[in-house]
């Protein structure tokens, strides 16, 4: 019989020890507060408490699923989350497989780090920086009226905004992407693409046969990941761009729990949306993965 590994060593008692600060944090700012979840199934009064409030059980729920705006609301964070996953996972590969064409790898690693700065700037340095760029007056419009376009209203209008959401949002995180998907192409066997050419595949053969299969993994892994974020179609960023104009199609789920919770006190109604939320991210994320590991063989443990 095969003894069992221990799970203690001497050996691996400084790595366990590295990962337990990372495993405190984890559990005080992540799995503590999942007790305040009870808050969905009561009428919360900050002066009564969590056990003190009143149990209304499903109410909450009742609540905001008859709240005039919901489905319009929930049809928004739909539309802005779906673009920016698709976005986000198709941008990353196609720049990723053209830096990899790249041999002068001073360029490459310059090019990389430019992609890459954003993903550290925050919404609200970026929220002003888009005001002012894509604005009526801004240097978009101002390069579009020179081609004799007529200025594009894209914070303004209930059209171009959800389209402004998401293309900022990609400009912002492909560079983070990027660099997943070129780490997986360095993994690569070179013999690979040798045989490849002894067959006589050309550059887009080689990426269609070899490239691809071998980046599979890691774009499966990155469509399950971002699967759990289909109803997160980024708080920081709506909130500091959304402006009474395009209220209708720029609300979102995020930005209505904080109104419903910080701007009228309705802590229940707020908690059990987030609720439903998370618990929806949560049955797409375990979905995406039974089927990965069912069509395209991939296992994460």
């Amino acid at each position: 019989m095969k003894k069992k590994k221990k799970f203690f060593t001497k050996r691996s008692i400084p790595l366990h020890l590295m990962i337990l600060p990372a495993v405190i944090l984890t559990l005080i700012y992540k799995y503590l507060p999942m007790a305040g979840s009870v808050i969905a199934f009561q009428d919360f009064k900050l002066a009564r408490g969590v056990f003190g409030s009143e149990w209304v059980w499903l109410d909450n729920f009742k609540y905001i699923f008859n709240m005039p705006d919901f489905w319009r609301i929930l049809g928004n964070t739909f539309r802005i989350a779906i673009g920016k996953i698709l976005g986000n996972l198709i941008t990353p590969i196609i720049v990723a497989l053209l830096l990899n064409e790249l041999t002068h790898s001073g360029l490459k690693r310059s090019i990389q780090t430019l992609l890459y700065i954003p993903n550290f700037l925050s919404w609200i340095i970026l929220a002003g920086l888009f005001s002012d760029i894509l604005s009526s007056s801004g240097i978009i419009n101002q390069m579009l009226g020179t081609l004799g376009v007529e200025p594009v209203p894209f914070l303004s209008s209930d059209k171009w905004f959800p389209v402004s959401m998401i293309v900022t949002d990609i400009w912002k995180n492909f560079g983070y992407g990027t660099i997943v998907y070129l780490a997986s192409l360095a993994s690569i066997d070179p013999f690979l693409y040798e045989s490849a050419k002894l067959d006589g595949a050309n550059r887009w053969q080689q990426t269609i046969h070899v490239t691809l299969p071998g980046m599979s993994s890691i774009i499966v892994l990155m469509s399950l990941l971002s699967m759990g974020s289909i109803l997160n179609a980024g708080f920081d960023q709506i909130y500091n761009l959304l402006n009474p104009m395009v209220q209708s199609s720029g609300e979102i789920i995020d930005t209505m729990v904080y109104k419903l919770s910080l701007g009228t006190g309705l802590y229940g109604p707020a908690t059990a949306l987030g609720l439903m939320n998370s618990l929806v991210s949560f049955t797409l994320i375990v979905t995406g993965y039974i089927l990965a590991d069912k069509f395209a063989d991939y296992r994460i443990f």
